[in-house]
């Protein structure tokens, strides 16, 4: 045997256990609140064995459909180069399609997708370490007292702890994990061996009996069923980092089995003592070990929190590259996992908020009613848009799509239904994030289209322009000068202002263009497009993917390697046009999002340090747009 074949079951093992470990974080803390919140609060269900059944028979066909069925086995298969997310279902769906209202409508599934993931992120946090902690008021009610307390300390302390990086906890997630795992199946095991007949359960007539006999109360209950499968989305959106065969490895024969055991074991438990439905997860503990499980499940939280906060990160970065959100400052924290990243701005926003839901909501049985409608609407935008992949894409026959499709979508309506009914409770919350997300991302899409539209407007053609130079040449200076410019048929405004104020041109001139494309990754011998325009111009266009992050000093360098066109950094010199915006009538956009735009441009990331231009080397040069 090779060794390359010796080693690659150990590598498919690692992923499995690394899966495990980071993609099943948010999903597999559920069994903490989920049965609890389905027999609690206001709409509570008359206590008995039918009903029971009826609950954890709608639980488990949710697994089986929304999880298994819907991301698994369909919505993986729709990858963009090896990468998902719901960014990446986009573009992949917006590939191929020309009209725009249809392009406007799938953009904005997708947007209206990615903003709701950051409401989820908000709260995901916030519900699991608080559910998590709860258990020590089990251990003695004493500590209730200090739940809230405890949350906030750890939740302070994990969002302080971003800036060093997850690569040595990381190593720990999958270990831990396994062992929550683990330990969920071995305690719904053994409740299940003392009451078998909970196994009925599986048989979808309990669930469709329970919604037929109790019908408005059913429907109540069904917005808490979705906080099972929350967490669904992460399958998908971490596909890029383990793979596919890793993730379904992981959930049918190691996750999925857990969880249906510890909701069945919990469902067993209550049979046998109604009165555990205040806390039936931690009451399936042995009394002598719950403070080990209190551990156990705090470190889970935590997990399923990064998770969370990683996600937040990556789906930022991929908004930012996409042209739907302003240059944010991205710092590595591994010099050999590229998707190790840490976005400051993104990380403190999001502690601000999440301590805020802690202390506003003080429970996870209050948090519920926020819990599941930020979900529940990412999965309806996700199935939309798979739709449109399965027809363009794959080509698959529109009867298949639209029986399955129709199936899924009638679910997906159903849970959001669910959980519609308990915006005025706090649902509102990941509603309102969401909205606001979606007014700033699209609002910079936007202002970026108009702002372009406007320097095209009052810029020169550029062949007519390096002709022009060409028979009346200016004054030349030595060295190189790079123009940044978004536009590759225009002259650079930075250009103009040089040639009017100074009068010279360098002996070199570069007009760079940094563009980005609907795929994750650019391999290096596509990096790069060179076009020589003649009279010492060239015309130079750097391609990213969507998870990539320009670098100059990368450009110049695959520059002279492969196009001969050698850069010396102490001879260039970067010229870039710093606009000043102002908000006019003229048509385009609303006044309060023309100065929104402004006011966001003002604030970004400067080009410099984006595209890590040293700064000694840079030259500003100020226009006024009108918007």
């Amino acid at each position: 045997m090779s060794s390359s074949s010796a080693t690659s079951p150990q590598k498919a093992a690692g992923l499995i256990v690394g899966a495990i470990g980071v993609v099943y974080g948010d999903i597999g803390t559920s069994p903490l609140y989920t049965l609890k919140e389905c027999f609690g609060g206001p709409h509570a269900i008359p206590f008995t064995a039918e009903s029971i059944y009826g609950v954890l028979s709608l639980i488990f066909w949710a697994l089986m459909i929304v999880v298994s069925i819907k991301y698994v086995v369909f919505i993986m298969r729709a990858d963009n180069n090896g990468e998902g997310g719901i960014l990446a279902l986009m573009t992949l769906a917006l590939r191929g399609t020309e009209r725009k209202t249809t392009r406007w409508f799938l953009m904005v599934l997708g947007i209206f997708g990615a903003s709701m993931f950051f409401g989820d992120g908000m709260i995901t946090p916030a519900m699991s370490v608080l559910s998590a902690v709860e258990g020590l008021s089990l251990l003695n009610p004493v500590f209730e007292h200090y739940v809230v307390p405890a949350a906030v300390v750890i939740l302070f302390l994990l969002f302080a702890i971003q800036r060093f990086g997850t690569a040595s906890m990381g190593k720990l997630f999958g270990p831990v994990m396994l062992l929550w795992f683990g330990a969920l199946a071995v305690l719904g095991l053994a409740q299940i061996v003392h009451h078998p007949e909970v196994l009925k359960a599986i048989n979808p007539w309990y669930g469709l009996s329970f919604i037929l006999q109790h019908k408005v109360q059913a429907f109540f209950v069904m917005g808490s069923v979705v906080l099972a499968i929350t967490g669904a989305e992460a399958l998908y959106a971490d596909m890029g980092h383990f793979g596919r065969f890793p993730i379904r490895a992981a959930w049918f024969g190691f996750v999925m089995p857990s969880l249906v055991l510890n909701y069945f074991g919990q469902g067993a438990l209550l049979i046998a003592d109604p009165t555990a439905v205040k806390s039936p997860f931690y009451l399936l503990v042995p009394e002598g070990f719950r403070w080990m499980m209190v551990i156990l499940a705090t470190c889970a939280a935590v997990i399923a929190s990064q998770a969370v906060i990683s996600g937040a990160f990556s789906v930022a970065r991929q908004a930012v590259q996409l042209g739907y959100c302003p240059r944010l400052d991205i710092l590595h924290t591994s010099e050999r996992e590229i998707g190790q990243i840490y976005i400051p701005f993104i990380n403190w926003v999001l502690m601000i908020i999440v301590l805020l839901l802690v202390l506003t909501y003080r429970s996870s049985s209050n948090l519920g009613a926020a819990y599941g409608i930020a979900v529940t609407t990412e999965m309806v935008m996700a199935t939309i848009l798979t739709f449109v992949v399965m027809r363009r894409i794959w080509k698959w026959h529109i009867g298949l799509i639209s029986t399955g499709i129709a199936m899924l979508l009638i679910v997906d309506i159903a849970f959001f239904s669910a959980n519609a009914i308990k915006i005025p409770e706090g649902g509102w919350f990941p509603l309102a994030i969401g909205a606001v997300t979606f007014t700033l991302l699209t609002t910079w899409k936007r202002g970026r289209s108009i702002l372009f539209k406007r320097l095209n407007e009052d810029s020169l053609p550029l062949e007519m322009f390096v002709e022009s130079v060409g028979a009346h040449p200016p004054h030349v200076v030595e060295g190189t000068a790079v123009f940044m410019t978004g536009s590759k048929t225009g002259v650079p405004h930075a250009l103009l202002h040089n040639l009017k104020h100074n009068k010279v041109l360098h002996e070199r001139n570069v007009l760079l263009t940094i563009t980005t494309e609907d795929i994750p990754y650019v391999p290096d011998i596509d990096r790069l497009r060179v076009q020589s325009l003649g009279h010492n111009f060239w015309q130079v266009e750097a391609i990213y993917g969507f998870k990539e992050e320009p670098d100059i000093h990368e450009i110049l360098k695959i520059s002279g390697e492969q196009h001969n066109l050698a850069f010396e950094m102490m001879e260039t010199s970067f010229f870039l046009t710093r606009e000043t915006l102002i908000a006019s009538k003229v048509p385009g956009m609303a006044i309060w999002r023309e100065k929104l735009f402004a006011w966001m441009s003002k604030n970004a990331t400067k080009a410099t340090d984006f595209f890590r231009i040293p700064t000694n080397r840079v030259v500003e040069l100020g226009t006024q747009v009108e918007l």
